[in-house]
């Protein structure tokens, strides 16, 4: 369970850098204006629902779509996960409050520039997540 809160944590930190360094193109809408709290419980929500949707959706759109990804060398998942977050910003969005992406050029890049900041973030710590390799 300790993991698991870590790579909420880890995800969240790395939403929060992706939105930072693309802020106008993506932004993340706190569920309430005002403090600090909300900001980051927001942030860890919308992290929540986006290591929810890369796993169940994620998941089956990999091995689905198997045969493409060997065919364009897995350059497909740049576009894959730009819909995935693309999705993410929809779901969050219902609930009014979340994840905005501009548009589909921008959900690609941040979702690339979330994926190196998330490994990044989780190769520093590393040590606190119980992993040696």
């Amino acid at each position: 369970m300790g993991r698991l809160f870590l790579r909420l944590l880890i995800n969240a930190i790395a939403l929060w850098l992706t939105t930072l360094i693309l802020s106008p193109h993506l932004a993340v809408e706190p569920f309430s204006p005002g403090g600090m709290l909300e900001t980051i419980v927001t942030y860890l929500v919308v992290a929540l629902i986006f290591g929810v949707v890369n796993g169940i959706i994620g998941g089956i759109v990999r091995v689905v779509a198997l045969p493409i990804y060997i065919l364009t060398l897995g350059l497909i998942s740049f576009i894959v996960n730009g819909l995935l977050l693309l999705l993410v910003a929809w779901i969050s969005g219902l609930l009014g409050f979340g994840l905005s992406v501009e548009n589909f050029g921008w959900g690609i890049l941040g979702a690339l520039l979330l994926g190196i900041l998330s490994w990044l973030i989780g190769v520093v710590l590393r040590p606190f997540t119980g992993k040696q390799k």
